[in-house]
């Protein structure tokens, strides 16, 4: 039987990574766009498979269901990736309609035109480990069954969200997972996420086109792994014979200041000399530490990531497309990578 999936989302991060392990395995894989004026910036990520043969690319939009059903009529997916949304917590504080609308109304779009046009089909649904705010189990750990406390307008909406793949998922028959995913970061994420503000960031002052970087909260500790590892969760909780809901994380948590440290250490410079405390780049309420146990996805699917933090920022700072013209004559650590 000819395998097809269709994903939301599949000009970001995670759509893109998931797109190439699916093509892979010899999926059929439908992807969906939001159209915009510069055709370019939708497809970058997509640039190792932009002309194959088994990837097909529509335009849609998660808040448009009238397009999310005609999509599915046409593709008639057998898994659905649902990985569209506004996913910058900071920003959601800034434009919170529009942050609902798309992460909680446009995935309520999505389960309902799959009801209608696909109701076999298996569905996995990006949660996030936002979801818990600073609530934490009596170990520090967020799990399953950890109680959802969200302090951000991104936070509130992925609860909706998961709470309404469970109900599609009992009150239907749907086959629904939600992926509760901690955070995840790559070459390809955007420059306006820590981590890659802070790789950017570094390089730029040891080429000498930058004199500071400004950030916000660098005691913030998050749980921070690979998304080649977590797309590949994704695909293993669609595979299981029941759907059921997973926490997706290393289980090891650093704080921002260690993510610098690292970085700029690896440049072979000292971070406090060039990190500079802003504070437009403060949340008007913190998440202070997310730290995932995953045991349960370990356990009963077999998942087990093959990234550390160390060799994630190292994959970071080496893909950087600036990182070679700045050091093509110049030792670094990471000259046995390049």
């Amino acid at each position: 039987m000819k395998k097809v999936a269709l994903i939301t989302g599949i000009s970001g991060q995670d759509g893109s990574y998931l797109a190439e392990f699916l093509l892979e395995k010899g999926y059929y894989v439908h992807g969906i766009l939001r159209r915009n004026s510069v055709a370019e910036n939708q497809t970058a990520r997509l640039e190792k498979i932009y002309e194959h043969e088994r990837l097909i690319l529509h335009y849609g939009d998660l808040t448009d269901l009238t397009s999310l059903i005609h999509i599915l009529q046409d593709v008639q997916p057998y898994e659905v990736y649902n990985l569209a949304a506004q996913s910058h917590v900071r920003i959601s504080f800034d434009i919170p309609i529009y942050t609902s609308q798309t992460d909680a109304i446009g995935v309520l779009n999505v389960f309902e035109a799959c009801r209608i046009t696909c109701p076999y089909a298996k569905i996995y649904q990006a949660s996030s480990s936002e979801m818990f705010g600073n609530c934490t189990d009596d170990d520090g750990f967020q799990r399953e069954t950890t109680p959802m406390m969200p302090v951000s307008p991104y936070g509130c909406a992925k609860v909706y969200s998961f709470h309404l793949g469970r109900n599609y998922r009992n009150s239907y028959n749907m086959f629904i997972s939600n992926g509760i995913l901690f955070n995840h970061e790559s070459p390809r994420r955007g420059s306006n996420f820590v981590t890659s503000k802070i790789v950017k960031g570094a390089i730029a002052i040891a080429a000498g086109e930058a004199k500071e970087l400004r950030m916000g909260n660098l005691d913030a500790r998050r749980d921070w792994g690979h998304a080649k590892d977590y797309v590949r969760a994704m695909w293993m909780m669609l595979q299981q014979e029941n759907a059921d809901d997973y926490v997706c994380a290393t289980g090891v948590s650093h704080s921002v200041r260690d993510c610098c440290e690292y970085v700029f250490d690896k440049l072979g410079m000292d971070y406090k000399d060039y990190v500079v405390l802003d504070e437009k780049y403060l949340r008007p309420e913190e998440l202070h530490d997310l730290k995932g146990d995953s045991s349960k996805l370990r356990d009963e699917i077999g998942w087990i990531p093959e990234y550390t933090f160390e060799t994630l920022m190292d994959d970071m700072v080496v893909s950087d497309e600036n990182y070679s013209k700045a050091f093509k004559d110049v030792h670094t650590p990471y000259d046995a990578v390049r």
